[in-house]
């Protein structure tokens, strides 16, 4: 509904027309019913898959399964031929399982980097709902929350600031610059301006490293930014 926005390039106020929200934040019912319909602020969260199922579904590939049919033909028409030769079909099947350890190492990789970035997010998160200052799950979070900022904490979303007071970022996780981005709510930017030098934006897994700052809530979840580094490295 909202991945099309590029938020960057309009007003703050612009953000709270686009998103259907106010300076007071949402009312308990609304935020509830964009829970369920757009889901929980998490990233991707499927079951863990053990080693021996990871080596097993490597052989589901249509290439693998070929290969396991040539060597069970190569050797059945050497044994035709009175020779039985299994050299052939060990180098394939060598070949196979060399191949399908690669795999499991690669998606195991994968999967750990995963939870690598569902650490880097907080538990909780202070929102104004109903003009109230409140302290829910992070992950109950929705599009339209204002969410309230304070140094030492993990940003819990993507969102366009509203408010920043001598607010500085550490984004390295998601931009890999080093040094912490000082923020400015009152600029807009142009839509193609990179996600490291937009200073009008907060981003999810991002870390405040000083002052503080009010922002309303653009993305969650697998549309966040690192949500979809973590779609990539997954899929």
């Amino acid at each position: 509904m909202y991945n099309n926005i590029n938020f960057h390039c309009i007003t703050s106020n612009e953000t709270l027309k686009y998103t259907e929200s106010t300076n007071t934040g949402l009312s308990s019912k609304e935020a509830n019913q964009r829970l369920a319909n757009y889901g929980l602020n998490e990233l991707n969260n499927d079951n863990k898959i053990s080693i021996l199922k990871l080596f097993l579904s490597q052989f589901k590939d249509f290439m693998i399964i070929i290969l396991i049919f040539a060597a069970f033909i190569s050797f059945i028409v050497s044994i035709i031929e009175g020779n039985a030769d299994i050299v052939d079909p060990i180098i394939i099947l060598s070949i196979i399982i060399f191949n399908s350890i690669i795999g499991v190492v690669q998606e195991y990789k994968a999967e750990r980097s995963l939870e690598s970035l569902k650490k880097l997010s907080t538990p909780y998160s202070n929102v104004i709902r109903d003009n109230v200052i409140q302290i829910i799950p992070s992950s109950n979070l929705v599009v339209g929350d204002i969410i309230l900022l304070e140094a030492g904490n993990f940003v819990p979303a993507d969102a366009r600031l509203l408010e920043a007071s001598n607010l500085k970022i550490d984004e390295s996780a998601l931009t890999g610059e080093s040094l912490p981005v000082e923020k400015n709510h009152a600029i807009t930017l142009s839509e193609s301006t990179p996600i490291a030098e937009r200073k009008n934006m907060v981003y999810s897994s991002s870390i405040i490293t000083y002052g503080r700052g009010k922002a309303i809530v653009t993305a969650t979840g697998s549309n966040t930014e690192v949500g979809q580094i973590a779609n990539l490295i997954t899929n």
